[in-house]
């Protein structure tokens, strides 16, 4: 059993085994294509237009994988300043919508990350651009106070 074929005369092939191979060259492109495509980035743990609750344990995950800057509270829930900063907060979050994110903080349930980023004094505003904090402000502000501060991270 051999090749029976010659320059002139080639061998039978047969037409269904071409087309099987035209699907695996076409598969094989398929997955080319999907391995040399950038990974998708990941999902923010971040909710656009509403004010975003953050914990020790989510912090660094949320800050980081954030697709634009991220505005953080620092608070806790016996701060009278921090109370006042509420209302603006949730204004922020409406009117940052597809800009920017607005987080909250509670520094007495996470300690962990209000010391990491040296959180002393409450209301405490922090602004984050590529999980690195770029601007940071103490005390109720208020909204045009925030406002510039966004606006650094903004760029």
């Amino acid at each position: 059993m051999g090749w029976t074929g010659n320059l002139h005369n080639p061998p039978f092939y047969d037409v269904s085994l071409m087309s099987m191979d035209d699907e695996l060259e076409k598969i094989k492109r398929q997955m080319m294509r999907r391995m040399m495509a950038p990974p998708p980035a990941k999902p923010s743990l971040l909710r656009d237009g509403q004010v975003n609750e953050l914990t020790d344990a989510t912090f660094q995950q949320a800050i980081s994988t954030a697709d634009r800057p991220v505005l953080v509270d620092f608070w806790a829930e016996w701060c009278a300043p921090c109370k006042m900063m509420a209302p603006v907060i949730h204004q922020l979050a409406a009117e940052y919508k597809g800009k920017a994110y607005i987080a909250k903080l509670d520094v007495d349930h996470n300690p962990s990350t209000a010391a990491q980023h040296r959180v002393m004094s409450i209301p405490n505003f922090i602004v984050f651009r590529g999980g690195q904090p770029v601007g940071q402000t103490v005390g109720a502000v208020g909204k045009p106070g925030l406002m510039q501060l966004i606006q650094r991270g903004l760029g």
